[in-house]
């Protein structure tokens, strides 16, 4: 995804707010980790898997991990700033305000993930939102509840596949505003909806799905599209 003047524009207006600040925090440390992760003798590596024509893999172990954590961010982020661009027809000021603020986030958690993972990161992909309708209040709030419902779910389902600690807490971290974000968009699009049985199971835990699952949804709003061949998914 090539870096535009409204992107530009996103991270400066960001720097200004304390989520980036602490973000700023997290990268420091985890690239520390993640530069030591590098020298280990395992399969942490990227591929991209030319076989593919203009796809990528994600790679193995906890950078193949993060690597999909940060493609999702990455199509989050784009759609989120579109989002903002452009607000549909009949926006309220309070809707306008919040829908920024998690442009806002989103783009943190892209930046976080692309600075630490540093040259383990796969590249910028290029999003391909044709089937939405931007101007349409309800079609741009029900392809955010996908967004975030998926999101939340695929940090759910990938957790259990991270070994280092840091790793495991920056995705809590990070999958508890995503959360956030379900919430308030759920009831955007039908108030109390913020938990209901689509999303959550009989133990009244947020559903998972595996990454095969979840990047076979993502793939669909993507040009580039993004295999997960050490977790059986080639699109």
């Amino acid at each position: 995804m090539k870096t535009t003047t409204q992107d530009t524009a996103v991270g400066v207006n960001m720097a200004r707010r304390s989520f980036l600040r602490y973000a700023g925090v997290g990268v420091a440390a985890t690239t520390g980790v993640l530069a030591m992760a590098s020298c280990r003798k395992h399969d942490d590596d990227i591929n991209t898997n030319p076989g593919m024509g203009n796809g990528i893999d994600v790679g193995s172990g906890d950078i193949g991990i993060l690597n999909y954590a940060y493609a999702l961010e990455q199509l989050e982020a784009a759609f989120y700033i579109q989002v903002a661009a452009h607000f549909y027809t009949g926006i309220t000021s309070d809707e306008q305000a919040l829908l920024t603020d998690v442009r806002d986030h989103e783009v943190a958690h892209r930046e976080f993930f692309k600075a630490a993972l540093s040259t383990k990161a796969i590249v910028a992909l290029t999003p391909d939102f044709s089937s939405i309708d931007f101007s349409s209040r309800a079609k741009v709030l029900a392809a955010a509840q996908a967004f975030e419902d998926t999101g939340v779910s695929a940090y759910n389902g990938a957790g259990y596949l991270i070994q280092d600690a840091t790793y495991l807490t920056l995705a809590g971290k990070i999958v508890s505003v995503e959360a956030r974000h379900a919430s308030y968009i759920r009831n955007l699009v039908s108030y109390g909806s913020f938990a209901d049985n689509t999303i959550l199971d009989t133990n009244g835990m947020d559903k998972q799905q595996t990454i095969a699952q979840v990047l076979k949804i993502a793939n669909t709003y993507l040009k580039t599209k993004v295999s997960a061949s050490a977790y059986n998914y080639i699109p």
